[in-house]
C-alpha cells in the first residue's frame, strides 16, 4: 500500500498509460512546462517530451477538436479543459461531433477520447472557474461521464477510461487534489456502477465527487443523532446506476441528493424523476436535494461558502426528511 495523493493518482494513471501505449498522448493548456494547472502533469514533459505532452494554445474547441480527429485516426488521447467553465468553448466539439460521430456514420468511426475537466467551487476564483457542469454533460448521449470522489477512483477510472472505444469526460473536483488515501496501484475500477460508501437503515443521501466527503461527515453525524443514513457514490454520472440507487430507496424509503450543481435542470432533478418513475410506491417522505445556490459563484469566501452544500445543509435536509 502507498500513500498517495489524489493528484498523484491520476498523474501515475498517465504514466503507466503512456508507458504500456504509444498511442496515448497528453495535450492542453500549460499541461507541458508549467506542469498542469494543478500539477497533475508535473515531470511529465521531461519524461515524454514535447510530441507526448504537448502544451496548447487558449483555444478549447481548437485542442478539443485535434483530439476528436487524433481518436479517430487511431491515437488515444488524453485531453485536459483547465475547468469545466471553459469546456463550453469546446462544447460543439464534444456534443456534435466526440458524441454524435459513431451513430452518424453507423458504426464505422468511433471516437476513443478521454477529456478530464477540473469541475466545482470552493477555491475562491468566482464565477467563470467554479461552476459544475457535469450535470449538463451527463445530458449528452454518446459520451461517458464520470466524477470521481476518491484517490482510489481518480488513478482507476482514467486507465478504465483509456479502454472505452466511446469519448468520455472525467470531471475531477478541484479540491480532492490535495487528498491523499493509501491505495495498491495500479487499481482496477469499475466505470459502469455506483458505489455503496457507507451502509444505512434510515435514509439514503446520494452525492458524487466532491460533495462526497461533506456527506460522509454528515452520516456521521447523523448516526450520533440515532440516524442510520446510506450514502451512496454515484461514481458515474452517465449512464446512471438506477440498480444501486434504487435498491438503497427500497431499504431506506427516503431520500436527499447532494448536488454542487445549480438545482434546476440538474443530475439531482433527474435521479429525483427516476426515484418517481420507478420506487414511487416505496417511499415514506418527500424526496429532498442540496444543491449549490442559483447564483454565479460568488468570489467572496463567506459568500461561496453560503452558496455551496454544506455538512449543516445536507444534515438538515436528512433530518426533515425522516421527521427529527
Amino acid at each position: 500500500m502507498t500513500q498517495i495523493s489524489y493528484r498523484e493518482a491520476v498523474r501515475g494513471a498517465i504514466r503507466r498509460a503512456m508507458q504500456q501505449d504509444k498511442r496515448v498522448f497528453l495535450m492542453g493548456e500549460d499541461v507541458g512546462h508549467y506542469g498542469g494547472c494543478y500539477a497533475v502533469s508535473k515531470g511529465l514533459l521531461e519524461e515524454f517530451g514535447p510530441d507526448r505532452i504537448r502544451d496548447t494554445p487558449l483555444s478549447e474547441s481548437a485542442f478539443t477538436g485535434a483530439g476528436i480527429g487524433a481518436a479517430m485516426g487511431g491515437m488515444r488521447p488524453i485531453v485536459e479543459i483547465m475547468t469545466c467553465n471553459f469546456s463550453l468553448l469546446a462544447l460543439d466539439q464534444i456534443m456534435n461531433n466526440a458524441a454524435t460521430i459513431r451513430h452518424m456514420s453507423g458504426g464505422q468511426f468511433n471516437v476513443p477520447i478521454v477529456i478530464r475537466l477540473a469541475t466545482g467551487g470552493g477555491r475562491q476564483l468566482a464565477a467563470q472557474h467554479s461552476h459544475s457542469l457535469e450535470g449538463w454533460y451527463a445530458h449528452i448521449p454518446g459520451i461517458r461521464v464520470l466524477a470521481p470522489g476518491t484517490v482510489e477512483d481518480a488513478g482507476g477510472m482514467l486507465s478504465a477510461a483509456l479502454n472505452d472505444p466511446d469519448p468520455v469526460l472525467i470531471f475531477e473536483n478541484a479540491l480532492l487534489y490535495n487528498d491523499t488515501a493509501e491505495i495498491d496501484e495500479p487499481v482496477d475500477v469499475d466505470i459502469d456502477h455506483a458505489a455503496v460508501r457507507r451502509e444505512g437503515n434510515n435514509i439514503s443521501l446520494i452525492t458524487y465527487g466532491g460533495s462526497l466527503g461533506k456527506t460522509l461527515a454528515a452520516a456521521e453525524q447523523l448516526e450520533a443523532d440515532g440516524i442510520s443514513a446510506e450514502v451512496i457514490d454515484l461514481r458515474v454520472l452517465r449512464p446512471l446506476d438506477d440498480d444501486t440507487i434504487l435498491a438503497s430507496i427500497a431499504k431506506t424509503r427516503r431520500c436527499v441528493i447532494i448536488d454542487e450543481g445549480w438545482r434546476s435542470g440538474s443530475i439531482s432533478a433527474e435521479i429525483m424523476a427516476r426515484i418517481i418513475e420507478q420506487r414511487f410506491w416505496d417511499l415514506d417522505a418527500p424526496l429532498a436535494r442540496v444543491c449549490s445556490e442559483e447564483v454565479p459563484m460568488p468570489y467572496a469566501k463567506h459568500l461561496e461558502e453560503a452558496a455551496l452544500p454544506s455538512l449543516q445543509k445536507i444534515v438538515a435536509a436528512a433530518r426533515a426528511a425522516v421527521g427529527r
